[in-house]
């Protein structure tokens, strides 16, 4: 009988999706010896208990292996390992490659899809991609050209691929998909371009979609439930909040797109993400008769926790209401349990673009901290705890300032104090490992017509480094979100735009934008260890064990955002959304390149 029990157990796991897929994904992310997600787990921590490098003998890393990607462009995220093989991707054309650990990088496949060059165009902010997902013996890609696409993790031949958007509307993707249960997650992107934001599920054995939610529009459409979904722990309440809070039809083309970060806690069978900027940067064109009051272009800007299995809403959270500086919201949320104000918490932490971080209850979407994490910010004091809002400074207020004119100084810009880059928590210390911005900016918005397929930001912008302050443009911050305090900051010439990576030999990693691989000291940001690697780093570090040692891994290839200048060759101050003045110099310290660098102790 209890031979037929075990047999029968081992049958439903097989034949259930919904089990399997899971059980096997937390397994993976379970073993030190892998890095089986991006953010490393379902928490998004970035954490690893791995322990053989540590604060005294990382100086002694070496280069191990490295491997071309034969790609130029920005390379974000990471490579993921599973057990003895390394799967790499790279920007557009997205090519994925599958390599061997113990043969130091052999190619075991290589998958090249073929896409329409078109889509390069109406890719805002560089042809990155944040990385594959492994789940039930596949390899998940989201292609720029909107393509979601499984492969065989064994062969690389395609097993199903669906269609996720349309590029000639402005729809991109760039985001890391992420598999819960039986269902893999995927967003999209195209905020510049009057794309309407959403989050789908499809089936991991076919393709098949299951579930489709969207950042804006009638309460049906963003599976909200006004009298149970909540909003800091009380119900909304109103109708169709998504629809009655924009100027007449701009929530159609309000963006809240969704190309960040999607975190999951297995209890609460809640997924978590945030939404972007809403449509045009033009404020003036999204305020509802004229005022910033009734005017909060929900949801964008928004946190929120939906039911893996059916989409619908538990609670939201938004941060930066009628938002007049694009501050995207789409940053991860990071799982922690950690002790506020005395009383242990299941808690989300959040390192906005705007410059504040939010503490707040996974369970509830209570608020409990919100602080700022620059001291530069200057757009807003304060967030009001009663209320989330955020205390405008008028000064600041490109709404205020009107159309055509320059709002100066606006503290952070627009890349924000933080952008996809991924932070790290160490439960060893309680604390977060955060790569920041430190860029001020000038924003003049101006008035913009849609059409479908062409840029709809209606602004220019200059930025700089922030002014009065140590001259640089990044910081690496450790920060305690129980208090909402920074417990200590190293400074960088130009933004740390890599995702962090702590360790339980209490050494945390991040890269440079000029290439260079950091190795701190966690208690105090003390420097340990710098390496040149081949160009800009704005990919995420990771670790892993091969052969019994433990391995460093990043891969670098100048690009994103901050890079945009380098990675697509432009001069112009106000190119790249502005980001091109800020970054003038970068080209003096590093040149294009796509390489991963794979780093070991000595024997």
């Amino acid at each position: 009988m209890r031979r037929m029990r075990i047999l029968l157990t081992t049958v439903a796991l097989i034949t259930a999706g919904t089990a399997y897929a899971n059980d096997e994904v937390m397994k993976l992310q379970k073993d030190p010896n892998n890095w089986a997600m991006q953010l490393g787990d379902y928490s998004g921590k970035r954490y690893s208990p791995l322990d053989q490098i540590n604060t005294q003998n990382v100086k002694n890393l070496r280069v191990d292996w490295s491997f071309s990607t034969g790609v130029l462009r920005g390379h974000e995220g990471g490579p993921l390992v599973i057990g003895d093989v390394m799967y790499v991707h790279t920007p557009f054309p997205n090519i994925v490659y599958a390599l061997s650990i113990p043969e130091k990088g052999k190619i075991l496949w290589k998958y090249e899809p073929r896409q329409d060059p078109n889509v390069i165009p109406v890719m805002c902010c560089d042809t990155v991609n944040r990385g594959v997902t492994y789940a039930d013996g596949k390899i998940f890609l989201a292609q720029a050209d909107n393509t979601l696409v499984a492969l065989d993790a064994k062969t690389g031949e395609e097993v199903w691929k669906v269609k996720n958007g349309d590029h000639t509307k402005g729809e991109t993707l760039t985001a890391n998909p992420v598999v819960v249960k039986d269902k893999i997650f995927v967003g999209i992107s195209g905020g510049e371009f009057g794309v309407r934001g959403h989050l789908t599920a499809y089936n991991i054995k076919d393709g098949k979609q299951i579930w489709r939610a969207y950042s804006t529009g009638p309460d049906a459409d963003v599976k909200i439930d006004p009298q149970k979904t909540t909003m800091l722990g009380k119900p909304i309440g109103d109708r169709d909040l998504g629809v009655s809070t924009w100027n007449g039809d701009e929530w159609k083309i309000g963006g809240g797109t969704t190309w960040g970060w999607y975190t999951y806690d297995p209890e609460l069978n809640l997924i978590y993400y945030g939404t972007g900027n809403p449509g045009t940067w033009n404020p003036a064109q999204r305020a509802k008769d004229g005022k910033r009051e009734g005017s909060d272009n929900k949801w964008s800007m928004s946190i929120f926790a939906r039911d893996a299995d059916t989409g619908e809403v538990k609670w939201v959270f938004q941060k930066t209401p009628f938002d007049e500086w694009d501050y995207d919201g789409v940053n991860e949320n990071i799982l922690a349990d950690i002790t506020v104000k005395g009383k242990p918490v299941k808690a989300l932490v959040n390192f906005d673009r705007n410059g504040f971080v939010y503490t707040l209850d996974r369970v509830t979407g209570e608020l409990l901290v919100a602080e700022k994490y620059d001291p530069t910010v200057n757009w807003a004091t304060h967030v009001d705890m009663k209320t989330g809002r955020p205390a405008v400074n008028e000064k600041y207020s490109t709404f205020a300032n009107g159309p055509d004119t320059n709002s100066e100084g606006i503290c952070p810009a627009a890349l924000g104090t933080k952008d996809q880059q991924p932070a790290s928590f160490s439960p060893d210390t309680g604390l977060f490992y955060v790569p920041t911005n430190h860029i001020c900016m000038d924003y003049e918005p101006f008035e913009v017509a849609y059409s479908a397929g062409q840029p709809y930001v209606g602004a220019t912008l200059s930025m700089y480094p922030a002014p009065n302050s140590h001259g640089g443009m990044g910081n690496f911050i450790a920060y305690d979100a129980a208090q909402g305090k920074i417990v200590w900051s190293k400074p960088e010439a130009f933004a740390v735009w890599s995702g962090a990576l702590t360790t339980k030999g209490g050494v945390a990693f991040y890269g440079t934008l000029e290439g260079f691989l950091v190795a701190v000291d966690m208690k105090d940001g003390k420097e340990l260890y710098r390496f040149k690697t081949p160009s800009g780093i704005i990919g995420n570090v990771n670790t892993f064990v091969a052969n019994g040692k433990q391995h460093i891994a990043v891969l670098s290839g100048i690009g994103g955002w901050a890079g945009i200048g380098l990675a697509a060759g432009l001069n112009d101050p106000h190119a790249g959304l502005g980001a091109v003045g800020a970054h003038a110099s970068l080209g003096q310290y590093t040149n294009l390149g796509g390489v991963l660098t794979v780093f070991t102790l000595p024997d």
